[in-house]
């Protein structure tokens, strides 16, 4: 008999199966992180329970059904799943060549924002309309384009083996590409995502290795110019009211810190556990502004309470003690700068947007990670966890 091994139908050498394919120790499969995934899974569910909560009474906004944010909120989520999913496959090796059409696509659509197609909500003209009541926030892209262009740039040479740190010349380069979107960005005004695009900025440079001194002068020119553009008085009147709220909480509670006092409120009154599930009373009262959005965690402090509001907080920490792992164990420098620009990016914004519903940040309007509902940044959040898992299905296999 001949040693080849036998196959259903006859002699052959025995074809794997796709189970057998999928589940193999060298399949996408098995190497993608599954913390990370359920991690953010789990904040999804959770984020639709408070979406729906927050929007089921809200007759004004959800034309009269009370699971019309629902439903949005969940195709978001498939939406956003399927993006991951295409992510993981192209691999974001293969999105590295494709990272200057990518890049002009996104800077294209902010550009647009200022034209008549842009969309003005809460004083901000940050999105897009595409009609049918359908819009866009080009920001939320351009978070990923940036991380993803700086990487190339900075990492080029090294990768290589010509260098073991990007020269300064790379380093203009690489904050020329992310100063265009964030000066676009600024004329909207948009300072929230402005101010995730500057840490996503300095995250990148700390971890490509370029000369901290950089950083600093980075730091002290971000400085520099938040005072000159106060003193000039180029901000809009609300983002001026927003923080003079927060310097001073008890300024004007019926008006410029109505959002904050009545957030404090919400988060305070639901004590350990809360009062339920669809039973709190700030939530139902409407007393909280965008609460579906910009501060719905203030839906889970009130009626999930301490021990709520503190899951969300664990199940964050947790997909990004998870991705700091992915940035540490990764080969190549391209791959730890984008896992560190993704770390930077979920980290900055979430302490941002749970902060100013405790009064300790200020109101930037930002959404909160895999929670808050808006279909761009939902996308966005899904697309960079494709980012990740990408990163660490295609490491090499340890021996």
């Amino acid at each position: 008999m001949s040693s080849r091994t036998f196959a259903l139908g006859g002699y052959g050498p025995r074809r794997r199966s796709a189970w057998d394919r999928l589940t193999a120790r060298d399949s996408i499969v098995w190497r993608m992180d599954w913390v990370i995934l359920l991690s953010g899974v789990a904040l999804a569910v959770i984020g639709s329970l408070l979406v729906y909560s927050a929007t089921r009474n809200r007759t004004e906004l959800n034309q009269g059904d009370p699971q019309y944010f629902l439903v949005r909120h969940v195709i978001s989520l498939g939406i956003g799943f399927a993006l991951m999913i295409g992510t993981v496959w192209l691999g974001h090796r293969r999105l590295r060549s494709a990272v200057p059409v990518l890049y002009g696509i996104t800077v294209l659509l902010a550009v647009c924002v200022l034209t008549p197609l842009g969309a003005t909500i809460n004083g901000s003209r940050a999105w897009l309309n595409l009609g049918a009541g359908f819009t866009v926030q080009p920001a939320e892209f351009i978070k990923i384009t940036v991380i993803l262009g700086m990487a190339m740039l900075l990492a080029a040479k090294v990768d290589a083996g010509d260098r073991e740190h990007p020269d300064h010349r790379t380093v203009l380069h690489a904050l020329g590409l992310a100063a265009l979107p964030i000066a676009i960005i600024l004329l909207m005004p948009d300072l929230g995502s402005v101010m995730v695009l500057v840490i996503i900025v300095l995250a990148v440079l700390l971890a490509s290795g370029a000369s901290n001194r950089w950083v600093i002068g980075l730091c002290l020119a971000g400085a520099g110019g938040a005072v000159l553009v106060w003193t000039l008085g180029l901000l809009d009147e609300y983002q001026i009211n927003r923080f003079a709220a927060f310097a001073n909480p008890a300024l004007d509670p019926a008006g410029v810190g109505y959002n904050t006092n009545q957030a404090r409120i919400a988060i305070g009154s639901g004590g350990l556990t809360g009062k339920g599930l669809f039973d709190g009373t700030q939530t139902t009262g409407q007393f909280v502004p965008e609460q579906q959005t910009d501060f719905v965690f203030t839906v889970a402090g009130e009626e999930l309470g301490f021990v709520g509001g503190g899951l969300i907080l664990v199940l964050l920490g947790i997909l990004i003690w998870r991705a700091c792992r992915i940035a540490r164990e990764s080969t190549e420098l391209y791959s730890t700068i984008v896992a560190a620009g993704v770390i930077a990016w979920f980290a900055f914004q979430a302490f941002e947007n749970i902060g100013m519903t405790l009064g300790i940040m200020p109101v930037a309007g930002l959404p909160l990670p895999f929670v808050s509902y808006g279909g761009t940044s939902m996308f966005a959040v899904w697309i960079a966890v494709g980012l990740l898992q990408s990163i660490r299905t295609q490491r090499p296999i340890a021996a």
